[in-house]
């Protein structure tokens, strides 16, 4: 950058005309890149076009070939959307099934110990899953609990 402060000229002038090229060629070449930018939508837009007209509105090969691409924009939309609050995520989208009704209760257990170890299960938590039958002239609940459990010894999940 020295070296091009000494190369500059001491006449104003010839400044002023230096830093008009500088400007004329900087809008060249943002005229040059805008139109680049438009070029390659037009061809995105004629590409889209043309893979519709060659394999159909619905077909699954469009489909497939468009994997790719959504995974770069879900993944360029991950960055930007916030991670969802943990409470949110597994909220019931539906109202539950009224307390009146009669439930069938059914565990889904693993055991007691651990099939890789023989180590005992600790209970973390349960999964519990309700839904509505039907049994002519009356409705039943049936409830299918999946308990978590974790084994101590060889700490793997079950």
């Amino acid at each position: 950058m020295l070296e091009e402060a000494h190369s500059l000229p001491d006449d104003i002038a010839a400044l002023k005309a230096m830093v008009l090229a500088s400007r004329a060629e900087l809008a060249a070449r943002d005229a040059e890149l805008r139109n680049r930018d438009l070029l390659i939508e037009k061809l995105k837009h004629q590409l889209a076009g043309l893979r519709r007209h060659r394999f159909g509105v619905t077909s699954e090969a469009l489909d497939q070939l468009e994997l790719g691409l959504e995974d770069d924009e879900i993944a360029r939309a991950a960055d930007v959307l916030p991670e969802p609050t943990p409470g949110t995520r597994n909220q019931p989208k539906r109202r539950p099934l009224p307390d009146h009704l009669q439930r069938k209760e059914t565990v889904l257990a693993p055991g007691e110990r651990c099939a890789d170890c023989g180590g005992r299960l600790k209970r973390l938590g349960e999964d519990v899953t309700e839904e509505l039958e039907y049994i002519p002239g009356r409705f039943v609940v049936k409830r299918i609990v999946r308990p978590r459990l974790t084994c101590g010894g060889c700490e793997k999940f079950h």
